[in-house]
């Protein structure tokens, strides 16, 4: 899965430092990273690179994010952006920052299938923590400024003492199995046309078994039992923390579909399921350990 980068080891101690020279930069705007492709692999601006950029006149120029093994990772915001000319953002007819010379603005879906897996991990998750800092740049509760803690990766309101911590949603993936069949479906309006399974965010006031009941009755129409947990992942592109189960069909197998949020779902054996691992998620890796008879 994406956050599989073993033999580098990821850090995610808060320090409170600035970026030196050979320091990546991570910058963003909306849903787009500053990117290049040096032998086919990605690689962010170093500090040094960014000679024509300029500090942002609020706040510090850049926020310290984590390390893996010794390189050290830090988010431009608020955004420090190219003094040279701005390019007319295709999508939005905004002003979209110009890039830096050798680079170039990407989706950050990119780094669901970009070579070098630490690169693209540490990618998406400097782009949850960006989503993060941009939403609460005001304080929430009086809509004061918000300022950064020292000690800690916490934002604080100097009017009314508010503290925000990163959020991290969590939610859950199901893998139902009737005998030889496990339950795949597809979203409905979404870009991405591949099978998943079930999956749904955890409510107030509920349990993450109760949330795997709930899901799979609202989106399909069935009946679960016997959950089994499998594993966890964090998954930046949703700011969640996926927590997979496999469960068993309990009663009728007739599929009732939730055509809001699905666009078809069925039962598929183990000889139909046509998908390849991608290394990335944890949907696809459940789905293929069913696949290979190991559940």
């Amino acid at each position: 899965m994406i956050q599989d980068i073993f033999p580098r080891v990821y850090h995610n101690e808060y320090h409170d430092i600035q970026p030196e020279p050979d320091d990546c930069i991570l910058i963003f705007h909306r849903n787009t990273a500053l990117v290049r492709f040096e032998g086919g692999r990605l690689r962010f601006p170093v500090l040094g690179e960014l000679k024509s950029f300029r500090a942002s006149e609020a706040g510090p120029s850049f926020y310290y994010l984590f390390s893996i093994d010794a390189r050290r990772y830090f988010l431009a915001f608020p955004a420090a952006l190219p003094s040279s000319p701005r390019t007319e953002d295709a999508l939005t007819g905004e002003n979209m920052p110009a890039a830096l010379p050798g680079y170039a603005w990407e989706d950050v879906r990119i780094f669901r299938t970009a070579m070098s897996r630490h690169t693209a991990f540490a990618g998406i998750t400097a782009h949850h923590l960006f989503g993060w800092y941009q939403t609460n740049r005001f304080c929430g509760r009086c809509g004061h400024p918000m300022e950064a803690d020292h000690r800690e990766r916490m934002l604080f309101c100097p009017r009314c003492r508010n503290m925000v911590y990163p959020r991290i949603s969590p939610a859950v993936i199901v893998g139902i199995l009737n005998g030889d069949k496990i339950l795949m479906s597809r979203y409905a309006g979404r870009p991405c046309a591949n099978y998943a399974l079930i999956a749904g965010f955890v409510e107030i006031g509920e349990n993450v078994e109760d949330t795997v009941r709930r899901e799979v009755m609202e989106e399909v129409g069935l009946r679960v039992r016997n959950l089994r947990y499998y594993r966890s992942q964090p998954w930046a592109f949703s700011g969640s923390l996926l927590m997979g189960f496999f469960c068993d069909l309990d009663g009728c197998d007739r599929i009732t579909l939730d055509t809001g949020e699905l666009a078809e779902a069925g039962w598929f054996s183990r000889d139909e399921i046509t998908l390849e691992d991608d290394h990335v998620s944890l949907t696809r890796e459940m789905i293929l350990r069913f696949k290979r008879g190991e559940v």
